[in-house]
């Protein structure tokens, strides 16, 4: 194996960094007039047809959040510009909250997603940490929407969709959003020493570690109203972008870092429960190795699998990649394993040879079973976040979320 796919390796980093500022050259047409993002295609040239989407307004202003912070210039300005796009268009000034998003003839998308809300927290919480006029008030805002409307103290949990108005809330319960909300809390207590949000990823993370393990460490995504999970739901579109059915390998192993994430920051575990917490994170991890890498007759990880580790769709997403490069990383730092460390190394190499698209830039987003470009689920190149942050997360402060730790200087500098 080359030395750059190998950890703390200069080759490595070398290779993570010259990814990084492609990375960021790659997406800088993102912003429309108002700064609501586009949709990016192949080449990075926005695809105007498509809605203009609050979550990737979002991950762009982390981005370029991030970007600003490292050094990169015209960051700051186009994360501004994202900023202001969540504090205009995209704000629903009458009911509260965001929209989902505006058509290309700026009609409202109708629906209030806690997925969407998560992220205008994780970029109002990278946008405070940069200085961008605004961010403040995005953050204070999203956070005390969200407590109002998406977090049920109760549960410890929160809740999926509402309508537009915020009248009726929708029956599903999905984990999806809580993971992401995990991400968001664990930002905003590192950036903006909101403590009580950190508190609040620990009773998520309880929470899901119970219904894993019921689940031989796969984690069901689906749940009535009152958190039954339905391991058979959405069987009829299994291929869906954000809700497809069976066990999501690229969930288990985005889970995995946070709760690893979690564990090493919260200073009232203790030791042994820092290390339980640990072990249930490396069980989610090789789980979904295990039923995901490599497992159909060709290099990659699979999208979905039934509840014994059967692949349902074969594809691979890029964003499975992305996870698996940051947690194998991160598990590599915290336990010091040489297995992990192998994993990453075999990633970056499947990376380099297969989903870096080295004519146009940026990452395939889908692939097929034969690593044959497809765009049935991410026709294009949507946004930067996961690609992003994989070329930081493996040299970053484990026990900071990532912009805090780039704020910081405890990443990898461009």
């Amino acid at each position: 194996m080359e030395n750059k796919y190998r950890i703390d390796t200069e080759e490595n980093r070398e290779f993570l960094r010259s990814n990084a500022k492609a990375l960021l050259k790659f997406g800088r047409q993102f912003p429309s007039e108002s700064g609501a993002s586009y949709y990016l295609g192949d080449d990075g040239t926005p695809m105007k047809e498509r809605d203009r989407e609050t979550w990737i307004t979002c991950r762009m202003a982390h981005v370029y959040s991030m970007g600003a912070m490292l050094g990169d210039e015209g960051s700051a300005a186009l994360s501004a510009k994202a900023i202001n796009g969540l504090l205009g268009e995209l704000k629903d000034e009458k009911n509260g909250g965001w929209f989902a998003g505006i058509t290309k003839d700026g009609e409202v998308v109708s629906g209030k997603q806690c997925y969407a809300h998560a992220f205008v927290i994780l970029a109002g919480s990278s946008a405070l940490l940069t200085g961008i006029e605004g961010a403040e008030k995005l953050l204070q805002e999203a956070l005390e929407l969200y407590d109002k409307r998406f977090w049920n103290e109760e549960e410890g949990l929160c809740c999926d969709t509402w309508n537009t108005e915020f009248t009726v809330p929708d029956d599903y319960r999905g984990l999806n959003a809580n993971m992401h909300t995990v991400e968001a809390f664990l930002a905003v207590a590192d950036a903006a020493g909101r403590e009580e949000y950190r508190i609040r990823s620990g009773r998520i993370i309880d929470r899901v570690l119970g219904w894993a393990k019921e689940m031989n460490y796969r984690i069901p995504e689906h749940f009535s109203k009152d958190w039954t999970p339905q391991p058979d739901k959405y069987k009829e579109k299994p291929n869906d972008p954000f809700k497809p059915y069976g066990a999501t390998p690229g969930h288990g192993i985005e889970w995995a870092r946070l709760i690893t994430q979690w564990a090493v920051s919260e200073k009232k575990l203790s030791e042994k429960e820092r290390e339980d917490y640990i072990q249930k994170a490396v069980l989610l991890y090789e789980r979904a190795i295990k039923d995901a890498w490599n497992v159909d007759g060709a290099k990659g990880m699979v999208y979905t699998t039934d509840w014994d580790g059967k692949p349902v769709v074969h594809d691979r997403m890029h964003w499975t990649l992305a996870e698996a490069i940051n947690t194998s990383a991160v598990l590599y730092r915290v336990t010091g394993k040489e297995n992990y460390a192998e994993d990453y190394a075999a990633f970056l190499n499947y990376l380099d040879e297969v989903v870096l698209d080295h004519s146009c830039g940026s990452w395939f987003h889908q692939l097929d079973r034969n690593n044959q470009l497809k765009g049935t689920v991410w026709p294009g190149k949507s946004d930067l976040y996961h690609a992003f942050q994989s070329m930081l997360i493996p040299y970053s402060d484990t026990t900071l979320s990532i912009a805090t730790a780039v704020c910081k200087g405890k990443s990898l500098s461009l």
